[in-house]
């Protein structure tokens, strides 16, 4: 998945797809989201790859705390289409090396998953517009 806005929301929409016609595939336990490093921290000759703003955090402070002097190098990918093909390869694609995460609903969830992808992903507009109106102060950061 795409680190931005537009990233999820063809998430959403695929997940929203297999929820409501491959149902048993996420079930099966066979649905899984690519997760793409956030950003490559070069700090002197090794690399690291972080998911997110806290992993990229834990990881400086790693390097910091290793007492050696190194020169780090930060760079943020706003998509997959900004990775060269042996970065996507090495990151996201490769079985040793991925980060997945595995589709589940637990069984407790059931019905409140279903409630929400009728409310945010159906036909009725109005019950999405309810829903962000009702919600939208909850919002920390928005990707306009």
């Amino acid at each position: 998945m795409d680190a931005d806005s537009d990233g999820h929301h063809i998430a959403t929409l695929l997940l929203t797809f297999f929820y409501r016609y491959m149902r048993p595939l996420i079930e099966g336990g066979f649905v899984y989201i690519a997760q793409p490093p956030l950003y490559r921290i070069d700090a002197g000759k090794e690399t690291h790859w972080a998911l997110d703003e806290p992993d990229k955090q834990r990881i400086l402070d790693e390097v910091e705390s290793d007492g050696r002097n190194l020169n780090v190098d930060i760079q943020r990918f706003k998509g997959l289409g900004e990775m060269m093909p042996d970065t996507l390869d090495e990151t996201t694609l490769a079985p040793e090396s991925r980060r997945l995460l595995e589709v589940d609903i637990p069984d407790a969830e059931r019905l409140v998953t279903e409630q929400t992808i009728t409310q945010l992903m159906g036909r009725d507009s109005s019950a999405r517009f309810d829903f962000i109106m009702q919600h939208a102060a909850e919002a920390d950061e928005l990707d306009v």
